[in-house]
């Protein structure tokens, strides 16, 4: 109390100035029409300012939620796509399958962990097997190829990275369908390299690069970048270097994808060879 007392007769010059500042203020306001509009015009400018920067900060602390609702209704529309374009391939369908011989099944999830900056790159994910995913399912960011499961707990997945030089993807150029293999040299988080293009083929810089739908993994046609170099060497194979769409250093909500009938056909596959 006595450190009150102190601090108000240390500074009561102060505290007079600013109640006669008040007075003058308050009469000023309400002995003129003009003053008076002027200052409550100002009032209602600097109180719409600041609600508008309280909104905007309330919606940038909402992006995760909105983010995460977006991905599960993006998941949702891949998956009633997949399931229509199926149903208009086959003109006969079982009433008890009910996906209509739906291929793919769409899964959204989100990055917990990430590292970029080694060899051999991986990414972690909130969902397991509880929530259906599984070894072997397709990983997908920003509509593009980002890597492949290749662990599961009950409630996480541990992802393989395209940033990993473990890491093979069958790829091909959408302009004129030669395919090769897309993998990472551990240099640059932007770039890898398409081989196996043999070098009679045209191949132009801004080519897109697509999944090929052989690796029973990956649909067809999921985009991986495009062609920002190459080059003719003395083997018969292109030096073709790809600009990768997907940034993983920002990877946040990915897409999952299951390949409904891999086991068949690897089972197939395997029976002859």
């Amino acid at each position: 109390m006595r450190n009150l007392l102190n601090f108000i007769v240390k500074y009561n010059s102060l505290f007079i100035f600013l109640i006669l500042e008040g007075i003058a203020f308050y009469l000023l306001s309400t002995g003129n029409n003009y003053h008076n509009t002027r200052i409550v015009k100002g009032i209602r400018g600097i109180t719409r300012g600041i609600e508008e920067r309280v909104s905007n900060a309330t919606a940038y602390f909402h992006l995760r939620e909105i983010g995460k609702n977006l991905a599960e209704e993006n998941t949702l529309l891949k998956n009633r796509i997949e399931r229509l374009e199926k149903k208009d391939d086959h003109l006969f369908f079982s009433v008890i399958d009910s996906v209509y011989q739906q291929q793919y099944i769409w899964s959204s999830a989100e990055v917990v962990n990430n590292s970029v900056n080694r060899q051999k790159n991986f990414f972690t994910l909130n969902k397991g097997k509880l929530q259906g995913l599984a070894v072997d399912m397709a990983v997908t960011s920003d509509n593009s190829a980002a890597g492949v499961i290749i662990g599961c707990s009950d409630n996480y997945s541990i992802v393989m990275s395209l940033l990993n030089i473990d890491f093979r993807l069958s790829s091909r150029i959408k302009s004129n369908g030669y395919f090769g293999s897309l993998s990472w040299d551990g240099r640059d988080v932007k770039h890898a390299a398409l081989n196996e293009i043999p070098q009679h083929v045209s191949v132009s810089i801004g080519d897109t690069v697509e999944t090929s739908g052989f690796s029973a993994i990956f649909p067809e046609g999921i985009m991986v970048g495009i062609i920002s170099d190459f080059e003719m060497t003395g083997s018969d194979f292109y030096k073709i270097e790809v600009l990768l769409k997907a940034d993983f250093r920002k990877l946040q909500f990915v897409n999952v994808i299951g390949n409904m009938h891999k086991a068949e056909q690897l089972e197939l596959e395997k029976s002859y060879q």
